[in-house]
């Protein structure tokens, strides 16, 4: 080992650490206290097949349709005027053209929060799915 002393002497104290270290790693080797090298622990990307992606970017896309449209229907919803006078009709018919038909405001306001509520609850449902989607 080559020494050279500068003006400062700054080499002096970089040869002293450096012994210091050497001496401090032989004698933990010696008492048995030697350290393991850390392994670096690399994490292997998953390939992803590019039909999969595909795959899953329809799922994604799908997913942002189905709470496109639950918005558009909840905004109708919110629009629907039920009054007390009696003006506002509510009709379910079924695949047989069976028809239900009621004019009552209470069971009209009853049904509509009722869906209100499922649809809110359906559309945050599917607004949490997108947040946790990945690519």
């Amino acid at each position: 080992m080559e020494t050279k002393t500068k003006s400062n002497g700054t080499a002096k104290r970089q040869t002293a650490t450096v012994k210091k270290e050497v001496r401090k790693k032989l004698t933990n080797e010696a008492t048995g206290k030697t350290v393991a090298p850390e392994k670096k622990t690399t994490v292997e990307k998953h390939v992803i097949n590019l039909d999969d992606r595909i795959q899953k970017f329809e799922k994604l896309r799908g997913l942002a349709t189905q709470r496109e449209r639950l918005t558009q229907t909840l905004n109708e919803l919110t629009k629907f005027n039920y009054n007390q006078d009696g003006s506002s009709s509510f009709y379910l018919r079924d695949s047989h053209n069976l028809e239900f038909k009621t004019t009552n405001s209470n069971l009209i306001k009853l049904v509509t929060e009722h869906l209100q509520s499922t649809l809110e609850q359906r559309k945050s449902e599917i607004e949490q799915e997108i947040v946790q989607f990945e690519l």
